[in-house]
């Protein structure tokens, strides 16, 4: 599918970034709108239905975190894909955002490349999306439909639940995996696992693809970044 079939909402209360972002974003293809608060993103998102709500966190009045939940309410917006752009690192905002219903996290500040990507992937994940397309992000590139993986072009040779492990966590940069929807997405009813299972497989991984892609949330799980 085309970007320009792609609608995209930036939301921002600092008008420089909306302006950078529109501006890049534009050059790619997608059709921008944007707004400056939250009261007014949930007016151009009833209106228009966007595919995909860039979001920034912290905003007066409504802040991101409520504005993401108003947004799962909302009619023909529940599968709306939503990302927060955020300067904010810590773990619990994220974890927090996540419980909202968000799907990614953007860091601030935004390189253009590294968002115009992180767009790609998730508009692959949208129902209509093929979703055996491969994810390419990073320097690692996941092949869903030959169970293959590259890392800078060199092919690395995974085991089928480590496969299914890495690609897991990057079907969503950012989402923080709970060991339990790791466990029931990659083994399934398949065996009695536990968590020793799931962090050899993360060790291994590590040990092939490298230490900075999968990060541990304490007490929560796994997550993919690049």
């Amino acid at each position: 599918m085309s970007t320009q079939t792609h609608k995209l909402l930036l939301v921002d209360d600092e008008q420089d970034i909306l302006e950078f972002l529109t501006y890049n974003l534009r050059k790619e293809g997608y059709h921008v709108s944007s707004a400056t608060n939250g009261d007014e993103a949930l007016t151009i998102a009833r209106r228009e239905l966007p595919d995909l709500v860039l979001l920034d966190v912290m905003m007066p009045g409504l802040d991101g975190i409520e504005v993401c939940r108003e947004l799962r309410q909302m009619p023909g917006m529940s599968d709306v894909l939503i990302a927060f752009l955020t300067a904010r690192a810590e773990d619990y905002s994220h974890i927090a955002g996540f419980e909202a219903g968000a799907d990614d996290y953007i860091n601030k500040p935004i390189k253009p490349r590294v968002l115009i990507s992180r767009i790609k992937a998730l508009l692959r994940r949208a129902p209509n999306a093929n979703n055996n397309e491969a994810i390419d992000m990073g320097g690692i590139r996941i092949d869903r439909e030959s169970y293959l993986v590259y890392k800078n072009d060199q092919q690395i040779s995974l085991p089928r639940k480590e496969f299914e492990l890495i690609a897991l966590l990057a079907t969503k940069p950012g989402k923080v995996f709970t060991r339990e929807e790791i466990l029931n997405n990659v083994w399934g009813g398949e065996v009695i696992v536990g968590d020793r299972t799931i962090d050899v497989h993360i060790r291994k991984l590590r040990e092939k693809l490298g230490e900075e892609f999968i990060k541990t949330v304490k007490g929560v799980g796994y997550k993919f970044e690049f």
